[in-house]
């Protein structure tokens, strides 16, 4: 990189480009987190709906005495499992996924509920030899496990369209960013920048999503450290472009 490409690089003030790079361990870190978050939500709804009497201090109690980190561990296996089989059943051999439409049919061909449904039984029967919940409770937990799973179904349907807006809105606002860009408005640019940088923290790492919202994060950061100047070289643009 000779000096005017560091002096750019400087100018754009990116971080390291490898922990930008979309890799498969981050989409696989990406859906550990995000599932078990949103598994965990779903079961605890689905204890409020089959646990109507118990007041909410009690509903906690057996939440907490079920979902503990054996639990955790295990949702987190069943989310790798699920995945890795999804991806073969697919056919995604390049181990990364490219849309949304893939991680949500990978979640259906791998039996994501099916899994969960399992890991519910071993919690409900490790808080049971425990003593952390009675015989009555444990079985009225299996009774009404349909709902409990069905409201998790529910929250990651839910989820993946949440994800799907997100990108949309990542779009939209790339999108305007570039009129204002070309209107040399930096304030606008600003706004809209911010407002994609909010999507892109809750978003699935995608390689589509994160290379446009880089070319739009160099650009503006170059122009922005450069005193708002948008008198770019063409070497200048063409760096930012490919520093993604």
């Amino acid at each position: 990189m000779n000096n005017n490409e560091l002096e750019i690089n400087k100018n754009i003030n990116l971080e390291n480009n490898n922990a930008q790079e979309v890799t498969y361990e981050k989409q696989k870190n990406f859906l550990e987190s995000n599932l078990g978050q949103v598994i965990n939500g779903g079961i605890n709804l689905g204890l409020r709906a089959i646990l109507p009497d118990l007041i909410e201090d009690e509903v906690i109690e057996i939440k907490d005495s079920i979902i503990t980190d054996g639990f955790k561990a295990g949702i987190k296996t069943a989310i790798d499992n699920v995945v890795d089989l999804g991806k073969s059943v697919l056919g995604i051999f390049t181990g990364k996924f490219e849309n949304m439409s893939q991680v949500k049919d990978v979640i259906k061909k791998g039996g994501l509920i099916d899994s969960v449904s399992d890991v519910l039984d071993w919690g409900i029967n490790k808080a049971k030899e425990k003593d952390l919940i009675n015989n009555n409770t444990a079985n009225l937990i299996k009774k009404g496990k349909n709902t409990i799973l069905n409201t998790v179904n529910n929250n990651i349907e839910n989820n993946m369209t949440s994800q799907i807006e997100s990108i949309e809105k990542i779009d939209k606002y790339i999108s305007i960013w570039n009129e204002y860009y070309n209107n040399r408005d930096f304030t606008n640019m600003e706004k809209q920048y911010n407002k994609m940088e909010k999507e892109l923290e809750i978003v699935m790492p995608l390689e589509n999503v994160i290379t446009k919202a880089r070319v739009v994060e160099n650009l503006h950061n170059l122009i922005k450290n450069n005193g708002k100047n948008f008198n770019l070289s063409d070497e200048e643009i063409e760096l930012a472009n490919k520093l993604v």
